[in-house]
């Protein structure tokens, strides 16, 4: 419910990137507890505190932010088929992780966590480079971001140049 107010104000690339970076100390923090839990008792206190963290970091970014992005990168018509991919790449993700990760948690013991820490580096440096910012832009704005990423500097340049002359 805050999320609807805090989006608004923050802005969603903020909120995603904190989310994100918040679940990667998280998942960084419950590694640590439970490979020390053997030797310190208290590293459980840890463990579930990485944890709750983990869910409200989840919940301030990776989880409802993906959904106002969606909806903002598209323009009216492709946005259902946008939409449909993304609910469809976000269940199946769910699936795939509540189906293995006993098998995984078996595989890697206590460092299972680890791989959850790469994969939210990753999640974080590609929406660093990639995403832009979305609030308060209209679709046309947001197009005009990812065109300008696309286009080398010296084209921006000629299209500068071009602007300018009489001859655009």
């Amino acid at each position: 419910f805050l999320q609807v107010f805090l989006v608004e104000k923050a802005g969603r690339r903020s909120l995603y990137m904190a989310g994100v970076m918040g679940m990667l100390i998280s998942a960084v923090a419950m590694t640590v507890g439970l490979v020390l839990l053997s030797q310190f008792a208290w590293m459980s206190y840890v463990s579930m505190g990485a944890i709750f963290l983990f869910v409200i970091f989840f919940e301030v970014g990776p989880g409802p932010i993906p959904w106002f992005i969606v909806a903002e990168l598209f323009s009216q018509g492709p946005r259902p088929a946008a939409i449909a991919v993304a609910g469809f790449c976000n269940w199946a993700s769910n699936f795939i992780v509540g189906m293995c990760f006993q098998y995984i948690a078996d595989l890697c013991g206590s460092y299972v966590f680890v791989i959850f820490a790469a994969l939210l580096l990753i999640f974080f440096l590609f929406a660093y480079f990639k995403v832009p910012e979305t609030k308060g832009k209209s679709f046309e704005e947001i197009a005009a971001v990812f065109r300008r990423k696309k286009l080398p500097a010296k084209a921006m340049t000629e299209l500068e140049d071009l602007r300018g002359s009489e001859e655009a």
